[in-house]
């Protein structure tokens, strides 16, 4: 994440670099101790997130970000406290007072560092979305996130998902199970209609590796798993595969 730093107090500014220093996933891209320089950089440096003291030399930082329209997390820390309901109303998110408590700006950074996280992999997901709309043939992905890692996947190797409470295992051709935190219902929307199908609670289905269909209420996969078929998904089920 990068970081921008709008300080004109020299020693806080180094007090501040020593905190980010410690943060892994923090870059410091650039610092300023006045509004003019910071406008003249700002473009330049791209970052994530300023970090910003409201009451410089050459004017007011609030007035400034708010007029300049960016879209840039940002996160004030300044000695005055009755400028705190004019920061949040533009946006903040964090307004930290000085001196500053190292916990509290470590989670303000880091709160900040999620939904970027976030933003940024939710804007991966629409990109891949309107990428198939305007290319169909071109191979389909899905992006998934585990704590540890993202991981992209052809929607053509998912053999299942199994859902069980908030978390979702796929079943992937040729690759290990992978689980993710999100709800089976959040896949069943993702994926394509034509190819995979909800036959239980618990199960979404690729049609593509069924490789048969039991009356019983059974389903056995192209790697062996038997999976069962909800009593009410059982004429679904056998329409889906006659027009399939």
């Amino acid at each position: 994440m990068k970081v921008y730093i709008l300080e004109d107090e020299y020693n806080i500014y180094l007090y501040i670099k020593s905190l980010l220093d410690s943060i892994p996933y923090v870059q410091i891209v650039g610092y300023s101790p006045s509004i003019a320089q910071a406008e003249r950089e700002l473009l330049a440096t791209n970052p994530d997130l300023i970090l910003a003291d409201i009451q410089l030399k050459d004017g007011s930082s609030l007035s400034f970000l708010s007029e300049l329209k960016l879209d840039i997390n940002t996160i004030f820390i300044t000695a005055f406290n009755q400028y705190a309901i004019e920061a949040l109303n533009i946006g903040a998110i964090a307004y930290l007072l000085k001196p500053l408590v190292p916990d509290q700006f470590i989670e303000a950074i880091e709160k900040c560092y999620k939904k970027n996280t976030e933003y940024r992999f939710n804007s991966m997901q629409l990109n891949m979305a309107e990428s198939y709309l305007k290319a169909p043939n071109k191979p389909k992905k899905i992006a998934l996130r585990t704590f540890e890692y993202t991981q992209i996947v052809n929607i053509d190797d998912v053999l299942y998902c199994h859902g069980d409470k908030g978390y979702t295992t796929f079943y992937i051709k040729d690759n290990k199970p992978m689980m993710v935190s999100k709800v089976l219902k959040h896949f069943e929307t993702m994926l394509p209609e034509t190819e995979f199908i909800r036959c239980h609670q618990s199960y979404l289905i690729n049609a593509n590796y069924i490789k048969k269909y039991f009356k019983d209420g059974q389903l056995e996969m192209a790697d062996g798993k038997m999976i069962p078929v909800a009593t009410r998904k059982k004429d679904v089920i056998q329409q889906f595969l006659n027009d399939f």
